[in-house]
């Protein structure tokens, strides 16, 4: 089977007959598959780091994918990389340029993965768009909007496919509520809680840094903003930007529309000596419907304690969702027990659906006392649903798999970039409402990409 590596996105109809079937998310892509093994897709990624490695481990367990190449400035970097694509049976050659590999492996890859800081999201994206492949690029598309727009303008000028990885968009159990849980079962969501909490930690440091003339070339004063420039606002925006853009994501996709505005309160004294980005921060995101109506989404990310660790809730007049990207953190759904909600009947059709699982739990016992005054502002609480999907992959597998249905046979992407560039928008003004101890009031256009500057 000849494979065109320059146009090598194709319809599903003419291959589903014969290729082999391995996992698709999408309902509506069911018949589009992951070809076979001479239909491979070669794939180069660029940055072999912390989140190079998770996304790695996903793609060598995806059948039809070949790594070819690895780019990291780092050196100990790509020796690891090579021996980590050798115990798979991946040949990798690994360079320190992006360009020079983009330049000698041009005829060999097809697509690829960018994992580097936020700040080089945009020129690594955009040169790799301009050499005629398609691109998956970590979230956060950068910490500067106009680089996110530029990401946007030269997809669409280039033709070729840029994937943001926002990876709840594909993953099974987040796609199943919020095709049937939150439009279906919740009633009106008028109020939306996640939160990411992580311990107090120092710097990462390592013994054989890159060598400071490496580190002066591409950008860093030191190997302290190499490995940890999440915390600096020139490479990443901090843990709002690195952590909450997962999240708020969410809230964007569970109400359709973006917020109309944010408040946001923040510190940067929790570690000693303090950090230069917010180590805690405090949202609320107001969010204005197409009816009228308004609902928040209050917003937690702290880096001082851990209590509680990370999960989303959405919140209805009838039951209220509670997930997590690990499921044990969140993976239920409890009924509101309230005059005029939904009755045991109704309840159980969502069960026979096979939305959510049976719980012999759901009807509230009861008690009869005699000396004790009831509480009226407690309410009956039912006990929680699981939820009947799950999802048995490493987290970013189904994204990526997604990406390169997308690539073969032309499946609609799950976080294309123009989606991914409303909640850049949404996480960067929250930096800016703690800056300025104000709300940070959105113009509808603001989520939309602006032409390029004249």
């Amino acid at each position: 089977m000849e494979f065109d590596r320059r146009t090598f996105v194709k319809g599903a109809a003419a291959t589903a007959a014969f290729l082999p079937s391995f996992s698709i998310l999408r309902a509506e892509d069911k018949d589009i598959t992951i070809g076979p093994k001479d239909d491979d897709i070669n794939v180069a990624m660029i940055g072999f780091g912390a989140e190079g490695k998770v996304l790695a481990a996903s793609l060598v367990r995806i059948p039809g994918v070949r790594v070819r190449a690895v780019c990291d400035i780092w050196r100990f970097e790509q020796q690891r990389a090579k021996a980590f694509f050798k115990g798979y049976g991946h040949t990798v050659n690994t360079y320190e340029d992006y360009r020079e590999m983009l330049e000698k492996e041009d005829k060999n890859i097809d697509a690829v993965i960018v994992a580097t800081p936020d700040w080089m999201h945009c020129e690594h994206t955009c040169a790799c768009l301009r050499a005629g492949k398609h691109v998956y690029c970590e979230k956060e598309m950068s910490n500067r909007l106009e680089l996110a727009a530029e990401m946007c303008r030269v997809q669409k000028e280039t033709g070729k496919l840029l994937q943001i990885g926002h990876q709840r968009r594909s993953n099974p159990r987040y796609r199943h509520c919020f095709e049937h849980i939150v439009p279906n079962m919740l009633g009106r969501v008028t109020t939306a809680y996640a939160q990411w909490n992580r311990t107090l930690a120092p710097f990462f440091t390592y013994k054989k840094p890159p060598k400071q003339d490496i580190l002066t070339k591409y950008g860093y004063t030191n190997a302290e903003q190499f490995h940890n420039w999440r915390w600096f606002y020139k490479y990443g925006g901090g843990s709002m930007v690195d952590l909450g853009s997962h999240q708020i994501d969410l809230f964007i996709w569970a109400w359709g529309v973006p917020p109309s505005s944010v408040t946001a309160i923040g510190g940067k004294d929790a570690f000693d000596p303090p950090r230069e980005a917010y180590d805690r921060m405090y949202c609320i995101y107001e969010f204005k419907m197409p009816d009228g109506t308004k609902n928040e989404a209050i917003y937690q990310v702290i880096s001082s304690n851990a209590r509680g660790g990370f999960y989303e809730q959405f919140m209805g007049v009838n039951a209220s969702l509670t997930i997590a990207e690990i499921s044990a953190r969140g993976n239920t759904v409890q009924r509101e027990l309230r005059q005029g909600g939904l009755s045991d009947a109704e309840w159980q059709k969502f069960i026979d659906k096979g939305w959510i699982l049976p719980n012999e739990g759901d009807k509230v016992k009861k008690e009869v006392t005699k000396d004790i005054a009831v509480d009226t502002r407690i309410s009956a609480q039912a006990n929680g649903n699981q939820l009947a999907i799950e999802m048995n992959k490493p987290a970013h597998m189904p994204h990526l798999e997604n990406f390169f249905a997308a690539c073969r046979h032309g499946a609609a992407l799950n976080c294309p970039a123009e989606l991914a560039y409303e909640s850049a928008v949404a996480v960067l003004a929250a930096n800016k409402s703690a800056d300025s101890h104000a709300k940070y009031v959105f113009k509808p256009e603001e989520f939309k990409v602006p032409p390029r500057a004249s």
